[in-house]
């Protein structure tokens, strides 16, 4: 089964290339995190991406500690970028994908990861993770899907 590939064009607004047609997502079923920088603190998508990989090795490294491929199993997505935006397509089973952006409001920065419509537990579990630890590695208030916030020092 081929999963769809979503392109976030709005916070709530995915157009999904298979069906030729946009898909808005609101209230309950919006899904998406944002980590707050730091004051004066500044980010673009590449610096997203590197820390991405950075994210990656580190899984990788753990999965040659314990002699088995757990980059594969932590990390089952294949990462493309599209027009600023981070998109990490799912292995389609279960994983969908997710997509994270930059963007700023004032003198704020905000690093967004969204869920496309479909998304899994396991897609909702993997941004988690994901954001957790780049709220740990750059600091700022974490805002989770539940709601809740939470608030990190600056690295």
């Amino acid at each position: 089964m081929k999963t769809p590939f979503f392109h976030l064009l709005s916070a709530n607004i995915w157009y999904n290339k298979d069906k030729d047609a946009m898909e808005m997502v609101g209230g309950e079923g919006m899904m998406n995190t944002d980590l707050k920088l730091p004051a004066g603190k500044t980010m673009t998508i590449e610096d997203v991406k590197q820390l991405l990989e950075r994210y990656q090795m580190a899984l990788k490294k753990t999965g040659e500690q314990l002699c088995w491929a757990y980059e594969q199993a932590a990390f089952p997505y294949t990462v493309r970028i599209h027009e600023s935006v981070l998109y990490l397509q799912g292995d389609g089973r279960l994983y969908k994908g997710m997509a994270i952006s930059v963007r700023t409001a004032g003198e704020e920065t905000f690093i967004d990861i969204a869920l496309p419509p479909g998304a899994t537990h396991g897609d909702k579990g993997k941004a988690n993770e994901f954001s957790k630890w780049l709220a740990k590695t750059l600091g700022g208030e974490l805002h989770l899907f539940s709601g809740r916030t939470m608030v990190f020092g600056s690295a």
